[in-house]
């Protein structure tokens, strides 16, 4: 079941974006030393999780009045069961509620399990020339911090 994580869950969280960005590493990708997304966060009201204990969790925000799913991570051993699917329904579910055109993020353009696998979820990549003001900011502020290690596309999907 997806629902908002609660603020003392965001802690438990760690190890499995931890775990999910080690998997790169199969193809070459190593992600530069630092915090993780999700210690980032301080409102759990950005978070969706899958199951008790979560077995994954999404982390949204917003750019240029998209959703933006900023990650996406399950923990490896719960992988292909579903569970990436049913967070990324919810957030498109939550954008529907929220009125907002769509949901965008950014990611690996060759990574099987990431553009692939979000245009298998509806998901299309986004031309720069249609990218808003935030979105170019995001995007070089993930160069900035040394996140473009692999070619990367921005995505979108209408609500």
């Amino acid at each position: 079941m997806v629902r908002w994580a609660e603020k003392d869950e965001l802690a438990e969280l760690v190890p499995i974006e931890l775990a999910a960005d080690r998997l790169f590493e199969q193809v070459g990708i190593v992600f530069p030393p630092g915090t993780t997304m999700i210690e980032e966060v301080t409102d759990p009201g950005s978070v969706l999780v899958e199951g008790t204990p979560p077995a994954g969790f999404a982390l949204i925000g917003q750019v240029d009045g998209n959703v933006h799913l900023d990650q996406l991570a399950v923990r490896p051993e719960r992988m292909r069961q579903g569970i990436g699917g049913r967070l990324v329904a919810a957030v498109l579910d939550h954008a529907r509620a929220c009125g907002a055109p769509g949901v965008t993020l950014t990611t690996f353009r060759d990574v099987p399990w990431n553009a692939l696998w979000y245009a298998r979820n509806g998901f299309s990549v986004l031309p720069e020339g249609a990218w808003g003001p935030e979105m170019r900011e995001l995007v070089a502020h993930e160069r900035e911090l040394g996140i473009e290690v692999a070619p990367r596309v921005v995505m979108h999907h209408a609500t």
